[in-house]
This record gives C-alpha cells, structure tokens and sequence, in this order.
C-alpha cells in the first residue's frame, strides 16, 4: 500500500479508539469501516500496472485498430492475423492509446492473436475475433445475462 492509504487507514484507527470512549459500539463500527477500506485499498492494490489490449476493425474495414484500454503501459506487442498470414510488431502503446495497422485491400474476416508485456515484464495475450460484418464488442455488457440486458 502506499502512504496515503497507511496514513488514511492510521487515521480511521485514531478516530475509532477517541469513538470507544464515547460509545463502544460507535469505535466497532469504526474499525468495521476502516477493516472494509482496508481490504478496497488491497484490491485497487492488485489493478495497478495492467494493459488491455483489444483488436477491432476500422469502419471501412482496410484497417486494424489496437486500443490499450487498461491502466498502464503495454510494450514489445506483437499482432498475429489468421489467415491472413500477416504480423506486426508494436514498441509500445500508453493507456488509452490507438495504434491502427492500414492494408491495401478490405479485410472481410479474421482473427487477431496479441500478445503483450506491461513495464514489469508481466506478459499477456489476447484472442479477438474481426468481422467486417460482426459487431463491435459491448465494454459495459455484463458477463451475464441481467436485468433484462439486451
């Protein structure tokens, strides 16, 4: 954890001892509280340091567009595409950074393979689907079915 979470986490201790002297039942919820951001800052802890990348189809379908959705750096990136028989290879892409690979001619379908490091050395790899005629992919789609999602 960083400083400022251990400083925040120190405090809400502070605050839930002062609390046991005023009402035991207050400094319990304190420490609940502080027990449960305790636990949110050591699982925002595990996010750091990931890249994300997905493959989709320019809309006139002469290109590859590679999107770094995640939160950090992805570097040594190489794009395979089935059948196609063509690969790329990619230095780096920052978070929230497009790259786009142009060809020639239409592609109609194909399949991405992606692999990836983030700055650690950490590697990654990612499958996607591309259809000239297919969808893009739905980031806020839940993983299953909810709510009537449609």
């Amino acid at each position: 954890m960083e400083g400022r979470e251990v400083g925040v986490l120190v405090a809400g201790l502070i605050v839930a001892g002062a609390l046991y002297f005023v009402d035991p039942y207050l400094a319990g919820i304190a420490v609940i509280l502080v027990i449960t951001l305790a636990i949110a800052f050591f699982i925002m802890g595990e996010t750091h340091n990931l890249p994300d990348l997905a493959c989709v189809l320019s809309e006139d379908a002469k290109g590859i567009v590679l999107v770094n959705q995640g939160n950090d750096l992805a570097v040594r990136i190489h794009v395979t595409l089935v059948p196609l028989d063509r690969e790329f290879d990619l230095p780096e892409l920052p978070a929230d950074g497009r790259h786009t690979f142009s060809f020639p001619s239409m592609i109609a379908e194909a399949k991405a393979l992606v692999s990836y490091e983030n700055r650690e050395g950490r590697k990654f790899s990612r499958t996607c689907k591309l259809s000239a005629m297919g969808r893009d992919e739905d980031l806020l789609k839940p993983p299953f079915p909810i709510f009537g999602w449609k």
